[in-house]
């Protein structure tokens, strides 16, 4: 969902360029105007536009969105990038995606400018949050799920470069989160709400009070969140592996088992499933190798395909409980000292359906399953011969089962957030000038536990199914019958069906001190600056469990991950006044900062930023910025070991064959009537210690246009325009190249440079991926922001305000080390994420007495994806081309109706709200790996979701 939002230009136009003659004469007159601290300066200053767009996303924005997670309200800007979400379903099942991180599982994340969330800073009242754990590695972004919207007072959000200010990772972009400080009453909120379709059920409680002395300030805040699951089978859409397919591209392991093997005593090469209902199939080897069969198999066709998707979801549930505290004491008139403290705790689940077991080289994923013998003295074996995977004798390419006995697979995490933050603050006076201090300490821990409930020991699964008498060796082994569904027994579960329970935890220990002031009175106004000390220590580790230690764990492999790193910074910052009161020149402001860092890891690196404010006249701000910016390698980027993950790759070299490429797939070694049985194929994913930092450039100019002829008018009470273009160059990015392309280009060119790391088997099935993290070519991202706010004046009616925010998207370039196009830019959808060309949100709100009703439309522009294996289907609709489809344009609209009253306790407010009103459905996304379609980017299926919350003070 995305939503339009208040602007600082909208909040603060009327009170600092209307009035901007009258405040430049108070602070002639020497007139002690309160000073503030804005995302993107350090410096607190009077005026609050400054020199880079910072959006604010106030307490009465939030309420209006009907959503209850910080995540999903960041989400909804038309800045945002494709982040993950509760939407999302991929888990454990799909093993360490090529980001050195994990996967994330029930997190939510923010991404700005399409550049990706570990390119965007996350700060709560200035200071960095820990990163995330959820027991799938060691993650290197914020999951903004482990900080309760209930603490909240506004979300800052600043869309350029910031490292000079920051430090590392503010390359996009910075969200800074601030807290309520103090509230002398008590506040209770209740929020319920529902799809339409009667599932996906939301409650929220919020609980909070305050107060304040002389002396003494604090507040506490509450809250618990729960949110259901929506099960995929409940959607037409995703019911099925690719919408419009059926179950044609559905998964080659069946609940009957399917066999493809050769009959060493006749020399018949079979691909056999045992018929409907039989658990104990008998075999007629006289049948050689036809499909006109009498015995109790029959030849596999796609339509014995299994339909894995039933088993997703297309909402996770996620169910988070926090408490908090904020406590200010003044210790002199000029010196106070502070202490906030969070616990918050998360339990979400993901799940997928019941874990195949893949037997042998055509669809390679672990050295047990690779090398299992289903022995001929197996009392379930129906051929009377040994069965074999690998060395003398093989005569077995693929025994694919899915063991509905076993269950579906269940991944529950537990995540628990610890945040204490003491300091002291205040100010001085030198040479006549205030000089503000800050001296803070901050320790956080971000501690997961994942246990996975139906997977499987792969060295069991093979004394199981091997020899009787290696079985009988082991009391507790009992033989496995595979063939046929239903055939696994209670006893055979308990045998070779474990608890797989993995860890993993993050730590952030942070000191600073910074001083913010004037240095002197120039003509133009005061010189002011601010500089400072920041020492982070960043510590994590990820435990997998023993049995994926040792290599016996069926699922996706991983082994153990730990590390640490710390910094050193220095910054300073200038604002210069430059010209006041001049001929097209009401206020000239130049802004210069540096930061230099000290790593443990690589060494130092500097980073400077330069800005212009310039207030031409009351109706007109300019502004521009150019700034450096870095990211430095992160825990799991450096020392990640090597991973798994089980890509969704179509592999070229899969019967049918483009004759353009058949002679290379012939020169890889791949029969041409080879078929890939799996449409995921297991990649090696891990860090690298010798990653650079990443590097960058970033350009920002923009303008506020705030007529005066739109002031207090019959039509205007006041509007505000503003534009704004930005532009990113990332140089040394740190990620792998994309599997898909590479695997492409390596069929096309036969290149070393692509071909290097993947690897094939006799069969020509790929039994070796390695896709680690590296410095690859650049990014280069440019585009504009537009932003229109339109307050009119009171009428019988009440009165509306319009805001329209939109945001286009000139460019985005992706280049590997050799110069190679990466498939991510704009107007594409790839790998479950799409940077479209045009985003827009346009809100209008009507305020009449008790009453306010708001309307949202959020508009996302068409996106073309590659149909890949769907491309000969009816669903692939050739638009723009052959084997491509277009994911049309697409507008959401939400609604919200609220009554407030002060004659009900202290203050009552109720609000009723729909989003998504029309049911209106995403685009059909036939490359998305779940659902069929991108939850990064659109709503889900079946989406029209109500929802009425009350809100009242003690």
């Amino acid at each position: 969902m995305r939503m339009s939002y208040s602007t600082l230009s909208f909040a603060i136009t009327t009170a600092l360029l209307i009035n901007a003659p009258q405040l430049q004469a108070q602070q002639a007159e020497g007139a002690n105007v309160e000073r503030i601290e804005v995302t993107g300066s350090r410096i607190k200053q009077t005026e609050l536009e400054g020199k880079s767009p910072v959006q604010i996303l106030d307490r009465d924005f939030i309420d209006r969105s009907g959503l209850s997670s910080i995540g999903d309200i960041i989400q909804n800007i038309t800045a945002s990038g494709s982040a993950l979400n509760t939407k999302f379903n991929s888990s454990g099942n799909f093993g360490f995606p090529p980001d050195g991180g994990g996967v994330g599982a029930g997190a939510t994340t923010v991404d700005l400018r399409h550049l990706g969330a570990k390119r965007v800073l996350v700060l709560v009242d200035g200071i960095r949050w820990v990163n995330e754990s959820s027991a799938s590695g060691v993650g290197g972004v914020v999951d903004l799920n482990t900080i309760p919207l209930a603490i909240v007072d506004r979300i800052e959000v600043l869309e350029d470069g910031a490292s000079s200010i920051y430090g590392s990772d503010a390359i996009a972009g910075v969200v800074n989160i601030i807290t309520r400080k103090t509230d002398d009453k008590a506040r209770f909120s209740s929020r319920v709400g529902q799809f339409t379709k009667g599932d996906g059920h939301n409650m929220d409680f919020e609980l909070s009070f305050g107060g304040s002395n002389d002396k003494h300030s604090y507040f506490v805040a509450a809250s618990y969140n729960e949110q259901e699951e929506v099960n995929a089978s409940d959607r037409d859409r995703s019911n099925v592996p690719v919408p419009g397919t059926g179950v044609a591209l559905g998964s080659a392991a069946i609940p009957g088992g399917r066999f493809i093997f050769t009959d060493p005593n006749t020399g018949a090469a079979l691909d056999l499933v045992p018929n409907a209902g039989v658990t104990s199939p008998t075999y007629d080897p006289t049948l050689g190798d036809s499909c006109d069969r009498t015995d109790d198999f029959h030849c596999f066709t796609n339509d014995d395909r299994f339909n894995f998707a039933t088993y997703n979801l297309l909402q996770t549930p996620n169910k988070r409980m926090s408490l908090y505290t904020q406590q200010t004491y003044q210790l002199a008139d000029d010196t106070s000292w502070y202490l906030r403290a969070l616990y918050n705790q998360r339990n979400s689940v993901n799940q997928a359906a019941p874990e195949p077991f893949f037997i042998g080289t055509a669809a390679p994923t672990n050295f047990w399953a690779d090398n299992i013998t289903i022995a001929a003295d197996n009392p379930y074996n129906p051929f009377g011969f040994d069965l074999i995977s690998t060395g003398p004798g093989a005569n077995m390419a693929l025994a694919g089962r899915r063991p509905l006995e076993g269950g579906a697979r269940r991944f529950e995490q537990k995540v628990d957030t610890f945040y204490v933050a003491t300091g002291m603050e205040g100010q001085f006076m030198a040479s006549g000038q205030p000089i503000f201090w800050d001296i803070n300490a901050a320790y956080s821990t971000n501690r997961a536990r994942q246990d996975n409930f139906g997977s499987y020991n792969a060295r069991r699964l093979s004394t199981a199914l091997g020899p009787l008498a290696a079985c009988q060796a082991d009391p507790n082994c009992v033989p496995l019958d595979i063939f046929g569904e239903g055939s696994i027994s209670s006893d055979m579960l308990s045998y070779i069906q474990p608890i797989v329970r993995d860890s993993s935890e993050n730590k952030l220990s942070l000191y600073s001190v910074n001083l913010t002031g004037d240095i002197t009175e120039l003509p133009a106004g005061p010189l002011s600056f601010a500089g400072g000390w920041e020492f982070r220590k960043y510590t994590g580790e990820y435990n997998p469990d023993g049995l994926t230690v040792s290599g016996e764990y069926n699922g996706v492999v991983s082994l153990p991950t730990a590390g640490s790193l710390d910094v050193n910074e220095l910054y300073l910052e200038l604002s210069v006044p430059l010209l006041r009161d001049a001929a097209l020149a009401e206020q000239l402001d130049l802004s210069l900062a540096s930061r230099y860092s000290d790593y443990s890891t690589f060494g130092g690196e500097s980073t400077s930023k330069i800005g212009v404010r310039w207030l031409i006249s009351d109706e007109m701000l300019l502004r521009g910025s150019w700034s450096e910016g870095f990211r430095a390698p992160n825990i799991g980027e450096l020392f990640g070991s090597a991973s798994g993950f089980d890509a969704v790759i179509s592999d070229p070299c899969s019967a049918p064959v483009n004759s353009a490429i058949s002679a290379n797939c012939a020169t890889l070694g791949v029969p041409a009537d080879y078929e890939q049985p799996n449409p995921q194929i297991g990649v090696i994913t891990g860090g690298n210690r010798d990653l650079a930092p990443e590097t960058s450039t970033s350009y920002n100019l923009g303008a506020v246009y705030s007529p005066q002829f739109a002031v207090q008018q019959s039509w205007s009470e006041r509007m505000d325009i503003s534009v704004s273009w930005y532009q990113h160059e990332l140089k040394g990015a740190i990620q792998a190249v994309d599997a898909q392309t590479q695997l492409n280009l390596c069929v096309q060119t036969l290149d070393d440079n692509f071909c290097n790391g993947i690897s094939r088997n006799s069969f020509g099935a790929i039994n070796s991926f390695n896709n680690v993290l590296t410095n690859i070519g650049q990014i280069d991202t440019s585009g504009f922001d537009f932003d229109v706010n339109w307050l009119l004046p009171a009428a019988d009616y009440g009165q509306l305000s319009v805001n329209w925010r939109t945001t286009f998207v000139d460019d985005y370039t992706v280049l590997d080390a050799n110069g190679q196009p990466q498939p991510k830019t704009v107007g594409i959808e790839v790998n479950d994420s799409g940077i479209p060309e045009w985003s827009s949100n346009l809100a209008a709100n009507l305020s009449y007495e008790a009453w306010r009703v708001s309307w949202t439309m959020r508009y996302t522009s068409d996106l073309v994806e590659s149909c890949g294996d769907a491309a000969s289907f009816a669903i692939c609709r050739d638009n723009p081309q052959n084997g491509f489809n277009k994911l049309g344009s697409t507008t959401f609209h939400d609604v919200q109706l609220s009554w407030t009253t002060d004659k009900i306790l202290s203050g009552l407010q109720l609000s009723l709200g729909v989003n998504n009103v029309f049911a209106k459905e995403p685009p059909v996304c036939l490359s998305c790996s779940l659902n069929g379609y991108d939850p990064s980017t659109y709503d889900m299926p079946g989406s029209r979701f109500w929802y009425l919350r009350a809100s009242f003070t003690l």
